[in-house]
This record gives structure tokens, C-alpha cells and sequence, in this order.
């Protein structure tokens, strides 16, 4: 088997850890495919390595299901981490909050855009309409009936490999949270057969509200604040703009 490596030298405590428990967790729901960890430390983990294949509509579809049986098995709370795992975790480079709560919307507001407010390079105005967004998901505005998902959590189309076998994730911020939240990180920057991944995932769950698609962009708005964090304050005034659209349907 060949080996895939990841290491870092000054990594955070707990970085590879908590990305082992994420596959672990992941892997657990019998659903999502996930590459093998061979042995992992404080500064590296190592992965079998996984071959690349052509996106297909059949896997495309095949992974749009088992995302639906992924999220069906459940967490314990909105905000909890991976089986397990005690303490917080990451999304790419960036700490994230895994912290219990009720709630989807009061966990949302609290440990998904509260925490960035500021440092993400906003403007005054800009951090109003987040405050308000904040306001209006812990009253419950855009609660559903839905309970805890076990989401990737970070499920941008890098994640998302098309092997000659089917669809693998990798590099989870594995956590309780609300399934729109995997839809909306796939959809942000685009992804192989993404209308297709998007389709059968709705055919086959019973859980999305009917206006799903309109909610995808509060979904976005916590991972737009971590790329301006990290990346500049242009992500910022992206997530604003999804913050007033959101507010508008409020």
C-alpha cells in the first residue's frame, strides 16, 4: 500500500488528532468512504494513498446518497465533536469551536460567527448585519424540525475525490451540525458534478426543508469568515452579502 503523509513541524496541539478522530467518526457511520489511517503523532498523520479517477454521474449520485446515510446517523448535539474527542478541532488551519448547544441557530451564531467578528477584517456595517444574523438565528428564525446531523463538515470539492472506485473524503472538521451546511461547502466553490451530487442528495432525503437551496448562503457565511481570516478581508464582504440576504428572508 502506498503511503500519503501529511506533517507540520509547529502543528497546533491535538491538529492531526482531531482529524483522526474525524475520519474515525466518519467511517463509523457505514455510509461515506473514507482512506485508511496507517499511524499518526503530534506532527503528522499518514494516509494510504488514494488514486485519482474521472468524475462520473453514477458516483456523483452514489455519493449524493450515502451523504444522506452520513448525516442520518446522527450526533448527539449540534456542536459536538467526534466520538471520542474531547475538546475543540480545526477547518483547514483555522480552530473551530465544538461546543454543544440546543439549537442549530444559537449554536451557528455562537461558535460559528461570533468568534469572527472580529478579526475577519469587516466593516462596521458589515459586522451590524452579522450581529443581526446572529439575533435573528438565536431566536430560532431559521431553526427546523430536523435533529443533529453527523456532517464532514469541511466539504469543499478538494475534499471530495472521485477514485476509480467512488467518491472518498478526506480532511474532515467532523462535528453535530445541520445537513444544509455540507451542501452549502460543496456549492461554495464549485465541484464535479455538483448538480448531480445536489439532486440525488435531495431525492433521497426526507429532512430538507423545501426551500433548502435559498438557505444555502447562511451556510456559507462561517466558511467565508475563515478564508477572510486567513486569507483577506475579500471573503468578509462576501459573507455580509449572504448575511442581508439571509436577513431579508428572516
Amino acid at each position: 500500500m502506498e503511503i500519503f503523509r501529511k506533517s507540520r513541524e509547529q502543528a497546533p496541539e491535538g491538529f492531526f488528532a482531531a482529524e483522526v478522530a474525524g475520519l474515525a467518526w466518519l467511517d463509523a457511520a457505514g455510509a461515506v468512504r473514507v482512506p485508511r489511517v496507517v499511524s499518526h503523532g503530534a506532527t503528522f498523520l499518514e494516509l494510504e494513498r488514494l488514486a485519482r479517477g474521472t468524475p462520473t454521474e453514477h458516483a456523483a449520485e452514489e455519493f449524493g446518497r450515502a451523504l444522506v446515510a452520513l448525516h442520518e446517523s446522527g450526533a448527539s448535539a449540534f456542536g459536538v465533536g467526534p466520538d471520542g474527542w474531547t475538546g475543540d478541532g480545526y477547518i483547514g488551519d483555522a480552530p473551530l469551536p465544538l461546543r454543544p448547544e440546543a439549537s442549530w441557530g444559537r449554536f451557528y451564531a455562537r461558535w460559528r460567527i461570533e468568534p469572527y467578528l472580529a478579526e475577519s477584517g469587516l466593516s462596521e456595517a458589515g459586522r451590524r448585519s452579522l450581529v443581526h444574523l446572529c439575533e435573528a438565528l438565536e431566536d430560532g428564525a431559521f431553526d427546523d424540525e430536523a435533529p443533529p446531523a453527523r456532517i464532514h463538515g469541511d466539504l469543499w470539492s478538494g475534499n471530495v475525490l472521485f477514485t476509480p472506485t467512488g467518491v472518498v473524503v478526506i480532511d474532515p472538521a467532523a462535528h453535530g451540525g445541520h445537513r444544509i451546511t455540507d451542501l452549502a461547502m460543496l456549492s461554495l466553490f464549485g465541484s464535479s458534478e455538483l448538480n448531480v451530487i445536489l439532486d440525488a442528495y435531495a431525492e433521497a432525503s426526507t429532512r430538507l426543508p423545501g426551500h433548502w437551496r435559498m438557505l444555502l448562503g447562511l451556510h456559507q457565511v462561517h466558511p467565508l469568515l475563515v478564508h477572510a481570516s486567513l486569507f483577506g478581508a475579500g471573503y468578509g464582504e462576501r459573507a455580509v452579502q449572504q448575511a442581508d440576504r439571509m436577513l431579508a428572508l428572516a
